[in-house]
């Protein structure tokens, strides 16, 4: 089974850039660009890993975690936070409902590393 990542920015060229970075974990991608659309397409397709930015055209990513966390078909998806806001509040805020929070530039090879955790572990689980 190919794992799923969704990946949830409004920046199209960062998208682009973590996908071709992540690209040698043989994951199928999924794409939102706001947070309406990230809940569908978790809805429909129960991704493996979720990497969220926080900041987010018409629902932000703390919302969006928020209203995963207390669904069942998706609470237990694992989630990464992206993000500019670099903050202690926003960090501990996040990491109150996530597995991890990269702040933007994200390290690629330690975004990759962690992912590669967190979908070993779940994929283990199952």
């Amino acid at each position: 089974m190919i794992p799923r990542i969704l990946i949830v920015d409004d920046e199209s060229d960062f998208i682009e850039l973590v996908k071709f970075r992540l690209a040698n974990l043989g994951c199928e991608f999924l794409v939102a660009g706001d947070g309406v659309h990230a809940l569908s397409q978790a809805r429909q397709f129960k991704p493996d890993l979720i990497l969220l930015d926080i900041l987010l055209p018409d629902l932000d990513g703390l919302s969006v975690c928020e209203i995963l966390r207390r669904q069942p078909v998706t609470k237990k998806i694992p989630i990464i936070f992206m993000s500019a806001l670099s903050g202690n509040v926003t960090k501990r805020t996040a990491a109150m409902h996530a597995e991890d929070f990269f702040t933007k530039p994200l390290d690629l090879g330690r975004l990759e590393k962690r992912i590669a955790e967190l979908l070993s572990s779940k994929l283990s689980a199952n």
